[in-house]
């Protein structure tokens, strides 16, 4: 009976938009982002869980902070939001969680980049941004050097103006 409730029952619509797609496998992320970014124009809003830019060699978070700073100091509006976690959600994980995420939060604030936390009531596990009102980057991957670096991990770029609103628009209410 379950299952012919289910087989009659019509299925949720979810939005549909053509797009123009493509996989980023790997490593392919962090250098179709930086790309992005470095060529924004308007604006770019990203929304990430965890954004651990360190003071390592070649620590690909930090390469992609910098550029936001510097897109931000070429007139390009940036914004950014991050996860902050609840102490009673994850009291294990979640002060190294939120002091990756505070320290790149300070080093983006610094370079006139707007930063926001979400409410420590709810989990903003999103990885996603958003370049000039039609380029949507989304996926598994967080901006940590294991995730840019060594981790299996896959992520689309997407370019359609639609999608990009839509997503905004979600972004624009965490």
């Amino acid at each position: 009976m379950l299952l012919a409730t289910i087989l009659i029952t019509e299925p949720a619509t979810a939005a549909s938009h053509a797009a123009q797609t493509t996989l980023l496998r790997n490593r392919e992320f962090a250098e179709a982002l930086t790309e992005g970014i470095r060529t924004a124009r308007k604006s770019i809003y990203l929304s990430f869980f965890l954004f651990k830019a360190t003071t390592a060699r070649n620590n690909l978070p930090r390469q992609i902070a910098e550029e936001l700073v510097r897109a931000q100091k070429r007139g390009v509006n940036v914004t950014v939001l991050l996860e902050r976690p609840s102490k009673e959600r994850s009291p294990a994980g979640g002060d190294s969680l939120y002091n990756d995420n505070r320290q790149t939060a300070d080093l983006l604030s610094r370079g006139g980049v707007k930063v926001f936390f979400d409410s420590p009531s709810v989990t903003t596990h999103t990885k996603v941004a958003v370049i000039d009102g039609h380029l949507v980057f989304i996926g598994s991957h967080n901006l940590s050097q294991s995730a840019l670096q060594h981790n299996n991990e896959l992520s689309v770029l997407l370019d359609s103006p639609e999608l990009a609103a839509e997503v905004k628009a979600y972004l624009d209410r965490l």
